[in-house]
């Protein structure tokens, strides 16, 4: 049997219910803003660049190698910004971009995989493990994972291409 002062002590620990509210909310806020921080000034900036030549002819460089995942070359900024920054940064460089359902999936395979590189790397190497070598593998899998999903759409495509030649399922 426990010491009477001893559940006290316990239930005196825990926060009564407005607190945690206030604290989650505090807590909460503060985090949107930080993202509103980074994503809000992409947005526009993506935005305004869209109708600029400068996204233009940044796209078509990058479109070659964009282009073996099925993305445009303008994805890369996303690339980008994922790989320096987040995902919520990534965010708002996507949606400007208007990009086809395949194409977001593909974006966040990717950057779901390999994403916050610098600082998630930084972070590995403080503990021992090697960041460069693990960020490299977080690199590599993100790629490969793009080709398998580009390979699997690529014969979904061709599958309902027959199946809709098909005699009688038209």
């Amino acid at each position: 049997m426990s010491e009477p002062g001893t559940n006290a002590a316990v239930e005196e620990s825990i926060p009564d219910v407005p607190r945690r509210i206030r604290t989650g909310l505090s807590a909460g806020l503060k985090t949107s803003l930080k993202i509103i921080k980074v994503s809000v000034p992409l947005y526009v900036a993506v935005t305004l660049l869209k109708g600029t030549p400068f996204l233009e002819h940044l796209g078509k460089a990058f479109a070659p190698v964009m282009g073996i995942f099925g993305l445009p070359g303008e994805a890369a900024f996303a690339f980008v910004a994922a790989f320096l920054l987040n995902l919520y940064a990534a965010i708002a460089v996507i949606v400007p971009l208007h990009l086809s359902p395949f194409q977001v999936t593909q974006c966040g395979l990717m950057m779901g995989v390999a994403h916050n590189l610098v600082v998630e790397g930084g972070v590995l190497s403080t503990t021992g493990a090697r960041g460069g070598v693990l960020t490299l593998c977080r690199l590599v899998i993100a790629c490969a994972a793009g080709l398998l999903l580009r390979g699997l759409w690529s014969l979904w495509e061709i599958a309902t291409s027959w199946a809709a030649a098909l005699p009688g399922l038209s």
